[in-house]
């Protein structure tokens, strides 16, 4: 009755101005498996779309017969057609400049990645500053001979560019790794000290080895950040533009159709708000605004917007954290981490910040997501996020935590009780899954590191994504990771009991995605009405393999009833 109501209100709505005869379908799907991933989970052989929305999903032939003229007709091949996939957390113009800088996410060593330095410095002037991210020492597959914490010394760095600053990001994005030049253009000495909230990683002698950990980073990006000042404001902003370019058609060639975009800058607010309205999106995106309180300070009631261009941007949600990441020693704990004795890692924003930013939300009517890793992280911001719901008449408030990853057992069920979303990423849990046990011990692994399973099971949201470019923005990658918990590369399962059913865990990748950013009524299921965003996959999530997951091809992405990637076609 609900998709027969919806149909008829389409039908009127498209013969409101007096012709008699509907529009025909811009596009029509057949010969599909349609999964719509609506509450029934139903089931078609096509799909059309009409001005941007579903207007009927059914049989083959009552579809084709829709068609007109100018319809373009997809003969899927029994392919599988799904909800278009939404990248629940993810950082939008981050991946755009990781894909225009040196990136190590498949890198097996230290020495491959000093070696793709060490080529990059061959096409680089002196004094030019050399960017990369992605590395991480616990996903090699030997340890650097020379090391403290698993973390190499500079000296390769210093050795193989001497005049040319280096700084490289770590895959987490919560530490770097920085040559001595860099130290040197940054002012590091051995008097430096540490700043609140993060570390400078030093020998036995107080000796910088070039990682700087958490807060202690902005030492050296303040440096590089000086050093782009001599750039002109055009040079910046073209090449902000075609980072974003390069993002959007890494996005569509994976089938990401919306983006959630977990911190976004004023400036950038408005460059996404133009590009929506002027038609340069071709994903839609919606960002958390990033600043502190003190920034955002009666600003928001101008940065609040919902559905710019033809629902091409929102902003409605701010972000905020306080801690790091387990790899770097900076997931704030409970107890002691397991291999750093007498250290519970860094709470990188003071609380009270938080609550400071939490009230803004809660006066603008903004969500609010905050980065969480640790146990004693999360159970923070779940005490925060409690205190403001009791405070409010809002009871669909959706304020979201960033990761969810290690929780205590106790702090689990207050995520269904609240209304607490856990954004949370299937990939970080296999990608992370070498080093956990050895931060955390096996008790805490099993019980609360990436407990999907447990949060579902207790009434509680789950979304997925990839957090790019902490990890590749691949959703087959995640959605394996999501219902196996296991590693491509060698097999380790780490702790499947935890894992997600083939259903739950792409409604993970689409409902839950809409849901989590109060657009469940537009996307995130085909039904009539709702947008035409649409990802065709090769191989049936539902019914395939484990292993036939892994082997599948995006072969259309499409946003709003337009072909946005199509495998194999000439760019």
């Amino acid at each position: 009755m609900k998709n027969c109501f919806l149909f008829l209100s389409v039908f009127f709505l498209l013969t409101a101005c007096g012709d008699k005869t509907p529009t025909a379908p811009e596009l029509i799907i057949h010969n599909a498996t349609v999964y719509t991933v609506d509450k029934e989970r139903t089931t078609y052989e096509a799909i059309s779309v009409t001005n941007g929305v579903i207007t009927e999903l059914g049989e083959n032939q009552v579809i084709l017969d829709q068609k007109g003229e100018n319809t373009e007709i997809i003969d899927a091949q029994g392919a599988f057609v799904i909800p278009g996939l939404i990248e629940g957390h993810g950082h939008f113009s981050g991946l755009g400049q990781s894909l225009m800088n040196l990136n190590f996410l498949k890198s097996k060593s230290w020495d491959e990645i000093v070696a793709m330095v060490a080529e990059r410095v061959k096409h680089t002037e002196k004094g030019e500053w050399i960017i990369g991210r992605g590395w991480h020492q616990e996903k090699w597959s030997e340890t650097p001979h020379d090391h403290i914490h698993g973390y190499p010394r500079h000296f390769d760095l210093s050795e193989i560019a001497p005049d040319n600053p280096v700084m490289l990001t770590h895959a987490s994005g919560h530490g770097l790794i920085a040559n001595q030049l860099a130290m040197d253009v940054a002012g590091i000495t051995v008097e430096t000290g540490d700043p609140v909230g993060g570390e400078i990683v030093r020998d036995g002698q107080g000796n910088a080895i070039g990682v700087f950990e958490e807060r202690a980073q902005e030492i050296i990006r303040n440096a590089y950040n000086y050093y782009l000042k001599d750039q002109s404001s055009e040079q910046k902003t073209k090449e902000w533009y075609d980072g974003i370019a390069l993002a959007q058609k890494e996005c569509l060639e994976n089938g990401i159709t919306s983006f959630q975009d977990a911190g976004a800058r004023f400036h950038e607010i408005e460059k996404y708000k133009n590009m929506a309205k002027e038609g340069k999106m071709d994903i839609r995106l919606w960002s958390m605004l990033r600043h502190s309180s003190k920034d955002m300070k009666g600003k928001l009631a101008d940065v609040r917007m919902i559905d710019v261009g033809d629902g091409h941007f929102t902003c409605r949600a701010i972000k905020s954290e306080v801690d790091g990441a387990l790899g770097s020693f900076g997931a704030w704990l409970l107890e002691s981490y397991d291999d750093k004795e007498n250290f519970v890692g860094q709470n990188t924003t003071e609380i009270s910040e938080v609550e400071a930013i939490a009230d803004l939300a809660l006066g603008a009517d903004m969500q609010l997501c905050v980065h969480a890793i640790g146990d004693r992280a999360n159970r923070e911001v779940l005490d925060i996020f409690e205190r403001r719901y009791k405070a409010s008449e809002d009871t669909d408030m959706r304020w979201r935590i960033e990761h969810s990853q290690h929780l205590h057992p106790d702090d689990i069920p207050r995520f269904g009780e609240l209304g607490v979303i856990a954004s949370m990423q299937g990939i970080h849990c296999t990608s992370d899954a070498p080093f956990v046990e050895k931060r955390l011990g096996r008790k805490r692994s099993q019980e609360g590191a990436y407990p999907w399973r447990a949060i579902v099971d207790n009434g509680g949201v789950v979304t997925n994504g990839t957090d790019a470019p902490v990890e590749d923005v691949s959703a087959i990658e995640s959605y394996y990771a999501t219902v196996t918990r296991k590693r491509i590369d060698n097999g380790f399962e780490f702790f499947p009991e935890n894992s997600l059913t083939r259903d739950e865990a792409l409604y993970s990748y689409t409902g839950a995605n809409a849901f989590a950013a109060f657009e469940e009524d537009k996307k995130g299921s085909l039904e009539i009405g709702k947008y035409g965003d649409i990802t065709v996959l090769s191989q049936n999530w539902i019914t395939c393999t484990d292993e036939e997951i892994l082997d599948t091809e995006i072969l259309y992405t499409i946003v709003g009833g337009e072909i946005k990637y199509q495998k194999g076609a000439e760019e």
